[in-house]
Parts: C-alpha cells; structure tokens; sequence
C-alpha cells in the first residue's frame, strides 16, 4: 500500500489488518459506518483503547494543528508506533470556522514531507469533496495513503444489503427491502443502523414482510409528506386527508407539513422541466445537488403529470402559504380545501 494513490475500502481495511503502516492516511467521506470501519481498523490493528498512552486524538476545530505534530514526533510508549487520529480537518476544505484555531499549515507541511515511522497518523475528512485548489490538500494527498468513504451509489447499498441479509440469514420480500431502502433514505449508515431490528425479528424464522418494515422503521416527515404529496397527485382524498389527521395528532404543524409539500412539489416541477430537456437521472442530481436517489423518486413521482399541472399545484400552494402566514385563512381548514380540491372527481 503506497502514498499518493485512493484505495477502494476493503482492501485499504485488508492492509491496514495485515500489512505494513503507512505514516499518513486521509479518510475523506461522509458515509459514517464507512469511516467507523477505518476507525476500528486501526484501534484494533494497534489492540489500544481511546485512553491508551499510544493512542491520541485531536479535533481541529478545537485543538491546535501544532499539538498534533509534536504527538507525532514523540517517541511511542513500549510500542513500535503510536496512532493518531485527526478529526474534522477544515483547513482541507473550503469551509471557514469562526472559532477554530488558527493553524499553522507551513510546519505540518515540512512534517507530511517527512513523516516518523514511529507515527501513523489518520485524518477523518468528513466530507465528500475537500478544496483542491490548496496547496496543503494537494500535498497530503501526495503524502498519504487515500481512503475513500463517500456514499456509495444505489446499486452498491443494494449490493451491500443484501450481502449482509444473505450473511445473516434473513428472508425479505422484494418489496419489503424497496421500502426498506426508501426508508433509510439509501444511506448506508442509517440503513444498517436499523438493520439490527430486522435481524431480532428474523431470529426467530420469521420472513421481513412490507408490513413488518412499516412497523419496524419510522418514518420521518419527508417520508409522510412524500405519500401526502403521492395522494394528492393521484387525488386520494380520503388517504391524503387521513394522513394528514395523522400528522397532526403526532404534533406536526400544519405550515411545516405545507412548506416540506412546497419543496416536494418543486423537487417534481424541476424534475419534470430537467426530463422534458433529456437530462437523466444523474445530470439532474448534479444539477440539483441533492441525492440521486431523491431525484429517482421524483422522477417516478413526476412521471404522468404534466408540467402546467404540477406548476400549477406549486402556484397554488405557495398562495396558501402567503394566506395562512398573513392570517387570512385558517391553516387546517385551507388544507382540507386544497386536498378536497384536488379530489378525483
């Protein structure tokens, strides 16, 4: 495993179990159960708690970059290396921090060029895109060995699901895991986060049916409001109105349920224009910069309504908006009017 060049996850965990240390490596990714599998690569590769005399960690938002070079060029205790994690590394990015140390770049410069072998140090970006402009990115990419933890695409959380469905044994419908899917948002993190309630309903034998998943995975707002949004569409009335009782009896707030309708119903107006023009899938996402799988779902959902329509639908709820936040409506009865107005007739 050399500097300078990305690794692909399971091998770069491979090496880092196996193999000889490198003195620099740079995790960059948001996907966290990603980056927690480096994490515990490493501790249990150096078999060293968090409050272990060879084990230190630093926050850059906190902690002065200069603490983390002189741990660095400390000499290990009863060890051959010590480790060193680096968290929340900003000065890669373009982002600023108000209250953040101001770092010193030029002397951790001069040690990435020569690091300790002594040292193996790993630094967390949890982002999916550091500033490439800068010069300290350009270096340390140069110097250390890159993980790469960046959410993975559709195909590859599917792939990886099913893996550890198959490795556990659990027997779900394909409808079951679609829904699965939507409701973990296809994010890898949450999704096998709230895998560990399938797997305690499946030990005894039992198959994960759609509705055993309805009942063991919440739904958030967004994932309500984007039914809502379905009902609507499709003018079901009596499902779209019960649904919102719902809501309403969880504590939910009629303009906060509206404004999440609005920015649904945008989400369809601009796939619908994007879609009329040929963009796909991922151009769309690009161009929207919001998940791919979000915009899947909306092109499924805007799919069948034409672009006047939906146009239409978001005119009339950003004029409900003005009326109830200008006290000239009563929120809950306008919604009740605009779900029986698109009624199917």
């Amino acid at each position: 495993m050399k500097a300078g060049g990305t690794m692909e996850l399971q091998k770069a965990l491979q090496a880092i179990r196996t193999k000889e240390l490198q003195s620099i490596y740079l995790v960059i990714g948001s996907e966290m159960f990603l980056q927690e599998q480096v994490r515990t690569a490493f501790l249990e590769r150096f078999s060293v708690g968090k409050d272990d005399l060879n084990f230190a960690s630093f926050d850059m938002e906190k902690d002065p970059l200069d603490m983390v070079i002189q741990e660095a060029q400390s000499l290990p205790f009863f060890g051959d290396q010590r480790l060193l994690f680096v968290e929340r590394p900003f000065f890669l990015t373009a982002e600023k921090k108000s209250n953040a140390p101001e770092h010193d770049l030029d002397d951790f410069l001069n040690y990435i060029k020569d690091p300790l072998e002594s040292s193996v140090m790993v630094i967390f970006a949890d982002v999916d895109k550091l500033d490439e402009r800068k010069k300290i990115t350009k270096q340390l990419k140069k110097a250390a060995v890159v993980i790469d933890v960046a959410p993975m695409k559709e195909a590859d959380v599917r792939q990886y699901l099913q893996q550890s469905l198959a490795n556990d044994g659990i027997e779900m419908s394909r409808e079951a895991f679609d829904l699965f899917l939507r409701l973990t948002d296809l994010q890898l993190s949450k999704a096998m986060q709230e895998l560990q309630k399938l797997r305690l309903y499946a030990g005894n034998g039992n198959k994960i049916t759609k509705e055993i998943v309805l009942q063991l995975i919440p739904k958030t707002l967004e994932h309500n409001v984007f039914e809502l949004t379905s009902d609507v569409l499709k003018g079901n009335v009596s499902d779209a109105l019960r649904l919102y009782d719902d809501l309403l009896l969880q504590g939910e707030e009629t303009i906060k349920i509206n404004a999440i309708l609005i920015s649904q119903v945008r989400l369809l107006l601009q796939a619908a224009i994007l879609m009329k023009i040929g963009y796909q899938q991922a151009n769309i996402a690009e161009t929207l910069g919001i998940h791919p799988y979000r915009v899947k779902l909306a092109m499924q959902q805007a799919r069948g309504f034409g672009e006047k329509q939906l146009a239409a639908l978001y005119s009339e709820l950003i004029e409900n908006d003005y009326l109830v936040k200008s006290g000239q409506m009563d929120k809950e009865y306008l919604f009740q009017l605009f779900v029986l107005k698109h009624g199917k007739q």
